[in-house]
């Protein structure tokens, strides 16, 4: 039985997912990316892949739907709180058929890579 002190679902897949993507953009090789070419890349991680899918499953509708929220709200908001990376701007041409993809910038200095310590 839901109650008023039930966290919200986007928020609870968030949790879940946040991990995986940490995880991604500490080891990514790349200055700027967008929002697919970050699932496409949790997708050749088994772990980032597996939490991937289980997000997708765990919302419980259809797998589009499920994607249009992974894709469109869980994992821009996860990159949106990580300190790891900032918002570059929409990506005008990028295709993705869940959600309106987002350029992202590395922010090295905050992963520890020397080679962004400017």
């Amino acid at each position: 039985m839901a109650t008023e002190a039930t966290s919200d679902p986007v928020e609870e897949l968030i949790a879940f997912l946040s991990p995986a993507v940490t995880g991604i953009l500490r080891r990514i090789d790349a200055d700027e990316f967008t929002t697919p070419q970050l699932i496409e890349v949790m997708q050749t991680d088994p772990d980032a892949d597996a939490a991937y899918r289980e997000a997708v499953r765990r919302w419980g509708e259809t797998e589009r739907t499920a994607k249009m929220v992974v894709h469109g709200q869980v994992v821009p908001l996860i990159l949106r709180r990580s300190d790891l990376v900032e918002w570059a701007g929409y990506a005008h041409g990028e295709e993705d058929p869940y959600a309106v993809p987002a350029w992202w910038r590395l922010r090295r200095e905050a992963t520890g890579d020397p080679a962004g310590g400017g």
